[in-house]
């Protein structure tokens, strides 16, 4: 008889055959293979009677159910089956299923943080039973999704407009997602100048406020969410003030005051976590979420990297170990006085590895071979993290010469680098700017004073990858949820992608209102984290599962439900109307707001149209479509229907027949071009690229370049 090792994906099976070979059979329950039925009130598949947690279980779908079938005869056959699902809460849940619907009387459980020899064998040699808290906790949040899902939803339902769902995770998503779009339609940008001189010296010093004021250094985010220095000077808010101050600058004398110059320390970062993963994947490598995971996926079950789902960053004694003598061998000078470690987060989810490397000796041109393209990208970022994370700090010299012209005061910043340290490996530092040095009291020549009109940005929409971030910093979701979440939300079409940005749809919005009203608590980050802090409590036997649910079931949602129900007009749900949501745009006929009309064929994927019965010149509806060129609303400026193409000199760069001037719309905005005036001619293959386009002043082609007049 066999030994069975039972694994989730079926991507795994080779390399463990190799690494088990002969007296082992190796199965694969791709994923979840049961969830709750749909059965019972509401279709939930569980009860919740004095004060015990009942619970109905069927085969996910027709493929579950005949690797249900395929596993009992491979487990009876077997003589130990062993369950080697996913290190970690939602792999555990999957293994207490496997154990239950094979009937096993001693589950042996097996966990491995990297599908290498070394680490399964050892998994093998010390099995483990079930972790039932771990259990516990999965089985809550099966529990506590589908009812807030199947509960919820309903209400969204009766809004007639193509809502789907209301969940746990995604509505508290949503939510951010529509908070940032309200910022940005409220927002009131603000005109200032930036004021600043430039010295003979070689240097550019920024306006910094009188003796008696000095600004705070403004900072940036970089893409490991650390905040970096920016150069700009003490916002001044009129251009009569912006004068003056330059003003001061030609007519006064300048001199140094003071030189700052410190030597400072930037620590590594830490290896990658999901979030952080998704997160520099997204701003490096243009990857969404979910291609981050499925592409991490493929590369962990070639046993390269360490389990991918984690919001650790520690790493195992055995690679830092293994790093610090990859270091000694190939860069000694950055190898630190004593081994690197991180700080332990507080609230992390199991105590697992971050994702790293599992050997960092692999030949490049080899993994090129056997990898695709973004699987060797992904690959090397997680190298180069984990290494760097195991490296001396970078040493940064930073300059600061405070210099005064009359009573304004003006400041310049240089940075250089020193020692590169981690950032030899990843690279996270500005260029170097190097200050000359001078002394305090010395005078300085003024080659330039001048000011530069800027004005305030509304706060920036969401990427995927930036998303994810605030979910984990809000607590929101878990390191398997973050992907899923976010994937969600477009396929319900609350939200899309428009130029790598999430903006939410006008569906979106209107579902966030909705439930600003009728469940505003479900909304509240610090209300979803609570509810996840509660199923990290279960996961550590400090609560038990079925009293929570009972307890916030009854205590919480039947209330917020019921309240939901009663407090809403009728009038809301009543017909298939919908009430269009209104834009801050003013119509230009009557001055009222304008609505907002939902359209998958435009840009913004809404248009507005006044509502007043206003009519446009061409007697149609008022309009307004974005000018993503000019920034605004515009009416569409339509051509008259009979314009003719108009002749010109222009020969066609294929036929040399004299081109024709041709007027069309697009997006609501008058364009022209320059087609041949051979109609038969111009619609064949070889005249598909004989086209100008008029911009800026010019004649342009993407394949022949610009037209000389």
């Amino acid at each position: 008889m066999t030994n069975l090792l039972i694994v989730e994906s079926p991507g795994k099976i080779k390399k463990l055959k190799a690494i088990l070979g002969s007296g082992w059979e190796v199965k694969a329950s791709v994923g979840h293979i049961r969830q709750l039925s749909n059965e019972g009130t509401d279709s939930l598949g569980f009860t919740m009677d004095n004060g015990a947690i009942r619970c109905k279980y069927s085969p996910r779908d027709s493929r579950a159910k005949e690797t249900i079938a395929n596993l009992k005869v491979a487990a009876s056959r077997a003589r130990q089956v062993f369950l080697a699902c996913d290190p970690d809460r939602e792999g555990e849940t999957i293994a207490w299923h496997l154990a239950d619907v094979l009937k096993l009387k001693n589950p042996q459980r097996v966990v491995y943080q990297e599908i290498t020899e070394s680490a399964v064998r050892r998994a093998i040699a010390s099995p483990r039973p079930l972790d039932r808290n771990l259990v516990a906790a999965g089985r809550c949040r099966d529990c506590l999704d589908k009812l807030v899902g199947y509960k919820g939803s309903p209400l969204v339902w009766r809004l007639n407009n193509g809502a789907k769902s209301v969940g746990r995770v995604q509505s508290a998503t949503l939510h951010i997602v529509c908070q940032r779009d309200r910022e940005i339609q409220s927002f009131v940008p603000q005109d200032y100048w930036s004021v600043f001189v430039e010295y003979t010296e070689g240097f550019k010093a920024f306006y910094s406020g009188s003796q008696d004021h000095s600004d705070p250094e403004e900072e940036a985010i970089d893409d490991t969410g650390r905040k970096e220095q920016t150069q700009e000077s003490t916002r001044v808010l009129s251009q009569a003030e912006a004068d003056r101050l330059v003003a001061i600058a030609q007519s006064n004398p300048h001199r140094v005051l003071t030189v700052q110059g410190k030597l400072t320390s930037k620590k590594p970062p830490a290896p990658f976590t999901t979030s952080t993963l998704q997160q520099v994947a997204g701003s490096r490598l243009k990857f969404s979420p979910e291609h981050t995971m499925q592409v991490a996926q493929k590369i962990y079950e070639a046993g390269l990297i360490t389990y991918m789902r984690t919001d650790s960053v520690q790493l195992s004694p055995e690679f830092c170990q293994a790093a610090r003598q990859w270091l000694q061998a190939k860069d000694p000078a950055n190898v630190p006085d004593k081994v690197a470690t991180q700080k332990r987060k507080k609230d992390a989810q199991e105590a697992h590895e971050a994702i790293r490397p599992t050997d960092l000796s692999l030949s490049s041109a080899d993994l090129k071979e056997r990898l695709s393209e973004d699987e060797f990208k992904l690959y090397f970022l997680i190298w180069m993290r984990a290494i760097a994370s195991q490296c001396k700090p970078a040493k940064i010299r930073k300059t600061i010469i405070l210099s005064q012209s009359g009573e304004v005061q003006w400041k310049a910043r240089g940075q250089v680098v020193e020692f590169e340290g981690y950032a030899k490996y990843w690279k996270d530092l500005s260029g170097d700017h190097d200050l000359p040095q001078v002394q305090p009291g010395r005078s300085l020549t003024l080659d330039n004073a001048a000011h530069e009109a800027k004005q305030t940005k509304p706060p920036a929409r969401y990427t995927e990858p930036k998303l994810v971030q605030v979910m984990e910093r809000k607590g929101i979701g878990r390191p398997s949820t973050y992907a899923p979440t976010v994937k969600t939300l477009k396929q319900r079409d609350y939200v899309t992608l428009v130029r790598g940005k999430l903006e939410p749809t006008a569906l979106g919005l209107q579902v966030d209102e909705f439930l600003e009203k009728a469940l505003p608590e479900l909304l509240e980050a610090e209300f979803t984290a609570g509810m996840e802090a509660k199923l990290d409590a279960i996961a550590h036997g400090k609560e038990e599962w079925e009293r929570y649910l009972i307890g916030w079931n009854q205590g919480y949602f039947q209330p917020a439900l019921a309240k939901a129900m009663q407090g809403l007009p009728a009038q809301s749900y009543s017909g298939p109307e919908r009430t269009l949501e209104k834009s801050r745009t003013k119509c230009p006929s009557c001055g009222k707001a304008m609505s907002k009309v939902p359209s998958k064929k435009v840009q913004k994927k809404y248009f507005l149209k006044c509502q007043e019965g206003c009519k446009a010149k061409n007697g149609l509806d008022l309009v307004m479509f974005w000018s993503d060129s000019e920034k605004k609303w515009q009416i569409p400026q339509s051509s008259p229907a009979s314009e003719a193409d108009t002749l010109t000199d222009y020969p066609c760069p294929v036929c040399q027949k004299p081109m024709a001037e041709h007027h069309y719309q697009k997006a609501g905005q008058a364009k022209k071009m320059l087609r041949c005036s051979d109609t038969e001619a111009r619609n064949g293959r070889k005249h598909k690229d004989a086209v100008y386009f008029f911009s800026k002043g010019q004649w342009w082609s993407p394949k022949f370049g610009v037209l000389e007049p």
